[in-house]
């Protein structure tokens, strides 16, 4: 092909490559910018064509400037990390968790429904709690919630300060969601069996203190965090439950390509989760365990669930959820 036949016929796609490019750069995206990543291929195409062809200087400079420019506007979002945490934040995060709200109210029931059993077991048969947390675990529920003033003494004991008591509890958080999260790809049953396992023993620890120990001690240091660490632990069951739904119905595609696009959208999710799960633990080391007045403490609680309910029901609705 002659230069002249090039640029006559390729002249079209470059202006108009040129006015997508421009009405990014005037922060007035034009109709048609999803084509931009396609378009910037063919330009790519067309200045390695003319390098090749040595189709003139004219041409070359004028197709590697829109190259330069369009790279600009495809990879600006990598270098704006304020702006695409905040777009994560108030739309990605939210719309991802309502686009699978089926596995979001299957793990909350594999997580709720062994909570509210043992925490009536510990009014109806209290040897199924013991079952569960063990003598030693009843005994630390003992010497933590048996008063406020045995709470901070037991914390302060334990881990001498708040910044290592945050420490433990992102540590220990995220070990949990990890684990919650990696047991999806054993064809779901990781995940099942961590969020099961874990309303046991979070609803035996709850019913046991409220049976047996002071409830307001346990109420009030959980009420904080309770919503961040709980959801979150919930949402990183849906990103293992993803996994796991790739290994066991891959489809028309290789197993390991599913796992790969499942894990792909599944970040969105453990990413939420862990921020959540980071929070919590800020919340648990630096609030939780203050000798504030009891209402304060549940109305902190109360909010911080009421906040979390308009959080995932509201947020990210402007744009499409696709």
């Amino acid at each position: 092909m002659k230069k002249g036949n090039f640029e006559e016929r390729r002249q079209q796609a470059w202006r108009e490559f040129d006015d997508l490019v421009g009405s990014l750069e005037r922060r007035k995206p034009m109709a048609g910018v999803s084509e931009l990543p396609r378009r910037f291929r063919e330009m790519c195409a067309d200045l390695a064509l003319a390098n090749h062809r040595m189709y003139g200087g004219e041409v070359v400079t004028r197709l590697n400037d829109l190259v330069i420019r369009g790279y600009k506007m495809l990879y600006r979002s990598q270098r704006k990390g304020g702006e695409s945490f905040v777009r994560f934040v108030v739309r990605d995060f939210p719309a991802a968790v309502r686009k699978d709200w089926r596995l979001f109210w299957l793990c909350n029931l594999m997580f709720w429904v062994p909570f509210g059993v043992m925490m009536a077991m510990a009014w109806i048969d209290l040897d199924w709690v013991q079952a569960i947390l063990g003598p030693s675990g009843m005994s630390g529920l003992e010497q933590m919630y048996g008063g406020e003033k045995e709470q901070l003494s037991y914390l302060r004991s334990e881990f001498g300060s708040n910044f290592q008591m945050f420490g433990h509890y992102i540590q220990n958080n995220v070990s949990i969601d990890f684990r919650i999260f990696a047991g999806g790809i054993v064809a779901c049953l990781g995940t099942i069996f961590f969020l099961v396992y874990n309303g046991l023993a979070i609803g035996a620890s709850a019913g046991y203190v409220t049976y047996a120990c002071n409830p307001e001690s346990f109420w009030t240091f959980v009420a904080g965090h309770s919503s961040f660490e709980l959801i979150g632990m919930v949402i990183a069951g849906m990103a293992g439950m993803r996994l796991g739904l790739a290994v066991l119905k891959p489809g028309r595609i290789t197993r390991a390509k599913a796992i790969g696009m499942a894990a792909k959208k599944a970040l969105p999710l453990i990413y939420g989760a862990a921020g959540m799960t980071a929070i919590a633990a800020v919340i648990e080391g630096f609030w939780s365990a203050q000798g504030l007045p009891s209402n304060v403490k549940y109305t902190f609680g109360i909010l911080m669930w009421l906040l979390h309910v308009a959080y995932f029901l509201l947020l990210g609705r402007g744009e499409r959820e696709a």
